[in-house]
């Protein structure tokens, strides 16, 4: 399914000329302008998985983000765009069939918090824990007054319940139990698999990050059902040899000048590992 089927970033001609009517004063830098131009990326025509892959700086991280303002798609972590990032995007345009409400894009911050909230709300389950084994004591050995108006029927409970059950049964009827807290592989692939739904555009920002190898190939049988089976469309920046692997991807390598489409077992990145393993074959034959 194709939901976004072209994205036209902008042109050198209208960059320069840009740059030449901006008087730059507390300004340092113009970004994003000047990022993709460098590479000559004008459009992008896409598949229903697409693919940006280069290494640091090359701009495809700063294409998903463009694409993704662009298009007002959702995202959990605010992005810090820069004073001209509106500028630049006035200048941008695309082809689409129509953008599902449900469409976003899910980052490497977007994942981190989701893991750091889990471990904060647990360490403040732990605090309520501990506060409630404290009132247990003080509860079971105090007495406690007779029931005098309805504001006092709460507190007479957990009274009376303290002088009958033990502190682990007091501890477990009034305390919330703690989220699961998984691994970070864990959490950040549970949280792709919640946020992915049916029919609706996605751009994923380096999803490897924080994902072990094993995880990776899950997350790619992940994606690739849900373009099989629930009419999903995806844009994928990432160097991850398992996910460049994605059956059908339309891989653009913005490493190249001008900017290339390559299959996977072309791409610098995917050559550097097989030639470690192919240079390590031994080793593995002795197992």
């Amino acid at each position: 399914m194709l939901y976004l089927n072209k994205f036209m970033f902008l042109v050198k001609d209208y960059e320069e000329w840009f740059r030449s009517t901006i008087k730059l004063t507390c300004y340092t830098s113009l970004y994003p302008f000047g990022i993709l131009s460098k590479n000559e990326i004008k459009e992008i025509e896409f598949e229903p998985i697409t693919i940006f892959y280069g290494g640091n700086g090359c701009g495809k991280t700063t294409a998903l983000n463009i694409i993704s303002e662009k298009l007002k798609l959702q995202r959990d972590t605010l992005y810090n765009k820069s004073n001209f990032f509106n500028d630049y995007l006035e200048y941008c345009s695309y082809e689409s069939s129509s953008i599902p409400e449900n469409s976003r894009i899910i980052t490497s911050d977007d994942v981190f918090d989701f893991t750091m909230n889990i471990r904060y709300l647990n360490q403040g389950l732990d605090m309520k824990r501990d506060e409630l084994l404290d009132e247990y004591l003080d509860r079971k050995f105090t007495k406690y007054d007779k029931f005098k108006s309805l504001d006092d029927y709460d507190n007479l409970k957990r009274s009376v319940l303290s002088k009958k059950v033990s502190q682990s049964e007091f501890v477990r009827r009034n305390h919330v139990f703690n989220v699961k807290e998984n691994s970070n592989g864990e959490s950040a692939y549970i949280y792709f698999t919640n946020k992915i739904e049916k029919d609706a555009l996605y751009l994923l920002d380096e999803p490897e990050n924080s994902l072990s190898p094993e995880k990776q190939l899950e997350l790619l049988q992940f994606i690739q059902d849900s373009v099989r089976f629930y009419n999903c469309q995806f844009i994928i920046a990432t160097h991850s040899p398992f996910l460049l692997s994605l059956k059908d991807a339309k891989i653009y390598d913005f490493d190249e000048y001008p900017l290339t489409v390559k299959k996977w077992t072309d791409l610098k990145n995917v050559i550097e590992y097989f030639n470690f393993f192919k240079n390590h074959i031994k080793e593995f034959d002795k197992k």
